[in-house]
């Protein structure tokens, strides 16, 4: 038979650090051999070791609950060693009324009112609760509101359910807290994630057999092709939501819808024509089937991504359109006008909806929240207006510095400020707007350089840089990883593949557009120019 629990000052300290305690780390692994089934190994272990899982008080109160010994269970909780009066009868109180139930259940309506007024009531707590239980006494078909979801109507089925329950109730110390090591062993595989600078990988790939610990080599940083199809500066970018696809725009007033095949290859499937000025953005519909172009204070065009035709033209007598978004329903588009407008359109081009003043520049990224409620936009130079249009409520982000361009996350959670300074900054924007982070190293004077969310649960941010390079910065610690030479003018945006953590593609002044993978990658294709993709081997 197991010893008693040793005294306090008896308990032994085990591991490097002396910080466990064996009496508790051998209490936790027989609960855990006992969850797990291991019904003999846990009792074999209690045996060798002499260190009971349980009191014996407890383990008695144990048998009482799943036996339904209501009478006794309550007589032994006042001697299994509680302190806190509270606890004592909220646990009574569960318990009480579990007895409660199991009389309904047995049509003994004049017993179970009698527990309700002799044994329940006096406890005086949740006093709410006891007026549902009476319900029950008058009016029995309102127990199953009373009762579901959280209880079953059959209370006898419900006992290792009400031994849950009083688990979480009574201290650790008493009765261990089920998967206790599952969620101690966890936390420590959470822990070593989290403080991964590199981590890119799917959670699969951690063991318990070593710490965890990712290399560079999860991060793309190997030139896997160069798209050449477009034959001006390309200056925006955009993967669709599925990662199938990715669309990009030019100085030369085209737009091409790129496809990325099981393999990771990307080829040309669509060129799209027919803007009379440069193309500044792209805009994915939620089901990735159509695509909406802005040409630069022109038109913005809707087209169909599986055809390639273009499905309608959005126009504003006497104005040119900047940006483009898309209501996640798809039954509407937002753009934005040089008027400083912003116009909501039916597909079918009627216009819907103006918000005049100074709602957005003529130089302006647009976001729409995917719910549809806030469209997002630059309204000054240093400002972004965060226009809730349902509740018609107006928030502002305030910089110091002129904004260039601007991102937001998938979970529409936080927002990715580039600035002229230099400086990108990442804004909480859930509740009151707030600062948390900022980062530095690329390099911008002149033009548009457009950042981006990506990696596996967007834990890095990726921008374009004048010096021709892309940059990469761990998200949370704001660390420079690394840049990526590779083109000869300035990357205007980049891309992270939603879908494929380990794909980026790049736009540059150099008219190509970058795809990058780990550099581990065995990538074994012909060089290929007629579909204007042209495949290389890692070099410049």
């Amino acid at each position: 038979m197991a010893r008693p629990l040793p005294s306090e000052g008896d308990e032994d300290v085990i591991g490097p650090a002396g910080v466990i305690k064996r009496v508790e780390f051998v209490r936790i692994i027989a609960k855990a051999l006992y969850s797990l089934g291991y019904t003999k190994s846990g009792a074999h272990l209690e045996e060798e070791s002499g260190i009971p899982l349980h009191s014996s008080m407890v383990n008695l109160f144990t048998q009482q609950i799943l036996d339904g010994h209501w009478d006794e269970s309550l007589a032994t909780l006042s001697k299994i060693g509680l302190v806190d009066e509270s606890v004592v009868k909220s646990a009574s109180f569960l318990i009480l009324e579990q007895k409660f139930f199991e009389l309904l259940d047995a049509e003994k309506v004049m017993d179970a009112l009698k527990t309700l007024r002799a044994e329940i009531a006096p406890l005086c707590i949740k006093n709410s609760r006891v007026r549902e239980l009476s319900s029950c006494i008058v009016s029995p078909p309102k127990c199953v509101v009373v009762c579901s979801p959280k209880q079953d109507i059959v209370r006898a089925k419900s006992r290792p359910k009400l031994l849950e329950e009083l688990q979480k109730l009574l201290p650790p110390m008493i009765m261990i807290p089920e998967r206790r090591l599952e969620h101690l062993v966890e936390q420590a595989l959470v822990l070593q994630r989290e403080a991964c600078m590199f981590h890119n990988s799917s959670d699969r790939d951690m063991s318990l057999y070593t710490d965890h610990q990712c290399g560079r080599d999860q991060i793309p940083s190997r030139t896997l092709q160069i798209l050449q199809g477009h034959t001006d500066e390309v200056w925006f970018l955009q993967f669709s939501h599925n990662g199938k696809y990715l669309a990009s725009s030019s100085n030369d007033r085209s737009a091409i819808i790129w496809e990325v095949d099981l393999n990771g290859g990307v080829t040309l499937k669509h060129k799209l024509s027919g803007h009379q000025k440069p193309v500044s953005c792209v805009s994915w519909s939620s089901d990735d089937q159509q695509l909406l172009t802005c040409g630069v204070e022109e038109a913005v065009r809707r087209w169909d991504v599986s055809s390639g035709n273009c499905l309608h033209v959005y126009e504003k007598a006497g104005l040119g359109l900047v940006s483009c978004g898309w209501h996640p329903d798809r039954k509407w588009i937002f753009s934005g006008a040089n008027d400083k407008s912003i116009c909501m359109w039916e597909l079918g081009g009627k216009e819907l909806e103006c918000w005049k003043g100074q709602r957005t520049l003529k130089i302006s990224d647009l976001e729409v929240t995917s719910d549809g409620k806030q469209i997002i936009t630059m309204c000054k130079e240093s400002a972004l207006l965060l226009l809730d249009r349902e509740a018609k409520v107006e928030r502002y982000i305030e910089e110091d510095q002129t904004i260039t361009s601007f991102s937001l996350s998938r979970d529409n959670k936080f927002l990715l400020v580039n600035l002229l300074n230099q400086e990108i900054h990442l804004w909480n924007i859930e509740g009151e707007v707030k600062l948390v982070a900022k980062y530095k190293g690329h390099k911008r004077s002149r033009f548009v350089i457009r950042s981006c969310f990506g990696g596996l649960e967007q834990a890095f941010i990726a921008s374009g840089s004048e010096d021709s390079q892309v940059y990469i910065w761990h998200r949370a610690s704001c660390d420079l990883i690394g840049a990526l030479p590779g083109h000869s003018g300035a990357v205007n945006c980049v891309s992270w593949n939603p879908a494929n953590p380990h794909m980026l593609a790049s736009a540059s002044d150099d008219r190509t557009i970058r795809i990058w993978g780990l550099k581990d990658l065995n990538v074994k294709r012909k060089d290929c120019h007629s579909n204007g993709v042209h495949y290389c081997n890692g070099g410049t």
